[in-house]
């Protein structure tokens, strides 16, 4: 879930589609106005943006109107810090790491400095 949801939002031109319509809902002719690129290049984005569910899209007649789902994101982001802060032990995808993390010490750095250095 917050893989699709940071790679949507790791593309400069959609955190600025998603900036504009944090500001208010936009169509698409308005955001390729607005932006300076072709139609195509904002479809594709908004594309990547809708399937990540941060972009809502409504019809308005022959206009397709696009708003940004405040309410997905608020509870993505409270998520994912909830994801951060829960303790590496009760995390079942990262079982293996934790379990290799008592026996670093640093040691590991000290090594591929020395290999380096040679």
């Amino acid at each position: 879930m917050f893989e699709t949801l940071f790679k949507a939002l790791g593309e400069p031109t959609r955190l600025k589609i998603i900036k504009l319509l944090a500001a208010r809902d936009l169509c698409v002719c308005d955001l390729e106005e607005i932006m300076q690129i072709s139609q195509p290049r904002i479809s594709q984005h908004l594309k990547v943006l809708k399937y990540a569910g941060l972009v809502k899209e409504r019809k308005d007649g022959q206009r397709s109107i696009c708003s940004l789902n405040t309410v997905l994101l608020d509870n993505t982001m409270s998520e994912f810090m909830a994801y951060i802060v829960k303790p590496l032990e009760d995390t079942p995808e990262l079982a293996e790491e934790y379990s290799r993390m008592p026996t670093i010490d640093g040691e590991a750095c000290m090594k591929k400095l020395c290999k380096t250095a040679l």
